[in-house]
């Protein structure tokens, strides 16, 4: 287990639980006593630390490198029913974007999102989970597919944004991703979005969407990431924690603003704590959100799509 810097103090106390109850168990010493009262002091720590964290901890918290990523949510909750397809059949496959079909139950959803990598190997294999114009049509591509056979689709979102660089410039980023907002508002199934992790600019926004927007607690959802923002504003990455802030980009501040539908709570201390218990919480929030859904009619089903983000930044005097 990793610890960020604001959770060194329970990495220490946690550290002296398994020291404690290791000499219990090479000795005859009874420990009982003492490991119960660490214990306590564990579960105050974690409570004061975790119910106060700031915009710019859950941020971190989102990066955690042991926080599950799109794929590991999808083989959670599919089990072997998932199938992933490849390529946007125009340029290649970007392995920034993964998607395919799977099962809840005994309904087929059509699974999309970003995924990012677990080391230095796969996380260039991934391209840190910023996806190429080729991602998007890709994206595109199934989400046509689901419509086709009347499929719901499942975006997952986790990603620092699009991929910058000049070659995905050249081949259309802005258009593929402005492509997919245009053609999520009138496709005629079911999407519901789950972000998971980093919903970062029009990246995440590209497969975005959805007529039920889900987030787990400890992610951030924004136009722009803190670094970046407090780079432009003060020059400096310094003043991150203060555009943190700033950038109202928390599931508290993304549901008050009526931009997202429903918080998925986590297990105390993040998504990775308890992967188990996550999983099960997304897939019952996933098939929840399908059976407010499912009775719609297609006509109906967009115009609320339309009407709901028609909605997003009016202003009422």
């Amino acid at each position: 287990m990793e610890y960020l810097e604001f959770e060194l103090p329970i990495k220490d106390l946690e550290e002296q639980l398994k020291k404690c109850q290791l000499i219990g168990e090479e000795s005859d010493v009874d420990v009982t006593e003492t490991c119960e009262q660490i214990e306590k002091k564990l579960q105050v720590a974690q409570k004061e630390i975790y119910k106060n964290l700031t915009p710019w901890q859950r941020v971190q918290l989102s990066r955690h490198p042991d926080r599950p990523y799109t794929l590991d949510y999808i083989k959670a909750i599919c089990g072997d029913s998932f199938l992933e397809l490849h390529g946007d059949r125009n340029f290649k496959d970007d392995k920034a974007m993964i998607g395919g079909l799977g099962k809840i139950g005994d309904q087929s959803f059509m699974f999309i999102g970003q995924q990012k990598g677990y080391n230095t190997k796969t996380r260039q294999y991934r391209n840190f989970g910023m996806a190429n114009p080729e991602g998007y049509r890709k994206a595109l591509r199934l989400m046509k597919s689901a419509e086709k056979f009347g499929i719901p689709v499942v975006t997952i979102l986790d990603t620092p944004g699009a991929y910058p660089g000049l070659e995905a410039e050249e081949r259309g980023q802005g258009e593929a991703i402005a492509r997919n907002i245009l053609e999520m508002t009138r496709l005629k199934v079911p999407i519901i979005t789950v972000i998971i992790g980093e919903g970062a600019s029009g990246g995440a926004l590209g497969i975005g969407v959805g007529d039920t927007v889900l987030m787990l607690e400890n992610t951030w959802y924004s136009v722009i990431s803190p670094e970046s923002c407090s780079s432009i504003l003060w020059r400096s990455w310094e003043f991150k924690e203060q555009a943190a802030e700033a950038l109202k980009l928390t599931a508290k501040d993304m549901k008050k603003l009526k931009l997202v539908d429903e918080i998925i709570k986590e297990p105390l201390g993040g998504a990775h704590r308890d992967r188990e218990k996550t999983f099960t919480k997304v897939s019952n929030a996933i098939v929840k959100a399908f059976d407010n859904l499912k009775n719609l009619s297609p006509k109906d089903l967009v115009a609320q799509r339309w009407d709901k983000y028609a909605q997003m930044g009016v202003f009422k005097d």
